[in-house]
């Protein structure tokens, strides 16, 4: 075949040729499915769209939840939707930017959840169970039990912006509870370090070991960190005192702390018969037995 027969077998393709094409061609059009297209009209009932079938997608007016809608969505530009519509007997089908904008925010609800990541939300709302918060135009809930401070009055919430992880999330049940407490755990988890330093009130007492609260955080003083020599937390402490000890392990995913008061003795069993002058030079203390710490 020669070239000019070729141009005279493109030339005689026609544009009736092309809509036959297109005619014979699926392009699979399904609710629920993605779709990419350029804005073409702007009419009083809707926008209509190009999303490169034979026929164009429609954006209906209901749609239109931005006020200046040509400035947010003018011709040419290009968005992505969701068809909400099967096609219709001229091959239309209906698109949506509400449920396109909702499906991002479920993967992104997704993401967060897999990540454990911590997300700042509204509160806009609340009940007699929780808080109701904005979480990328979804509406997340917070439980009353999953709040890091509890309070009878829950409209003081509202309006404020606070720290939230993902415990529950469902696309398909449109479930989505978050919690206030675990946030805040986290971020203060996140802000200790071995080696550490605090100061807490012992807030349990077990045959293994005292457990100390400080700063929203919970950690063990197992009997064997006591001292150097054999101790009992269940007769050596009070509820409620104060103990200073040092941290030698985080476990972040289970939530537990380690502490220790045996690494401030000088000699084994400093920390039982002299609480009180260990106690005061802790700090010190530490700085010359750090080493111990690192290779315990």
């Amino acid at each position: 075949m020669t070239a000019n027969d070729a141009n005279k077998n493109v030339q005689a393709f026609s544009m009736d040729d092309f809509a036959n094409a297109l005619e014979g061609h699926d392009y699979g059009f399904a609710v629920g499915q993605i779709v990419s297209g350029k804005i073409m009209t702007h009419e009083s009932t809707g926008i209509y769209v190009d999303i490169g079938a034979k026929s164009l997608g429609f954006l209906p007016s209901e749609e239109f939840f931005y006020s200046n809608i040509t400035e947010k969505l003018p011709l040419g530009s290009e968005h992505q939707f969701v068809i909400t519509s099967e096609q219709n007997a001229d091959g239309e089908v209906k698109l949506s930017i509400r449920r396109m904008l909702e499906k991002l925010a479920w993967q992104k609800v997704e993401e967060v959840a897999e990540k454990n990541s911590v997300v700042n939300c509204r509160v806009i709302n609340f009940n007699n169970g929780g808080l109701v918060v904005n979480f990328d135009g979804l509406r997340g809930f917070v439980p009353r039990s999953q709040l890091a401070e509890r309070t009878e009055d829950l409209s003081v919430y509202i309006k404020r912006v606070l720290p939230l992880v993902i415990i529950e999330g469902s696309e398909e049940t449109g479930k989505l509870v978050m919690s206030h407490r675990k946030a805040v755990k986290q971020s203060m988890f996140s802000q200790l370090s071995k080696g550490q330093l605090i100061t807490g009130t012992v807030s349990g007492l077990r045959p293994f070991g005292a457990f100390i609260s400080f700063d929203g955080i919970t950690g063990l003083l197992h009997n064997k960190e006591i001292s150097q020599k054999t101790a009992n937390a269940e007769s050596f402490f009070a509820i409620g005192e104060s103990v200073t000890a040092v941290i030698t392990d985080i476990d972040e995913s289970r939530g537990r702390v380690a502490l220790s008061t045996k690494f401030f003795e000088m000699h084994p069993g400093e920390f039982l018969e002299n609480r009180a002058l260990v106690t005061s030079q802790a700090e010190e203390r530490l700085d010359k037995n750090i080493s111990k710490l690192w290779n315990a």
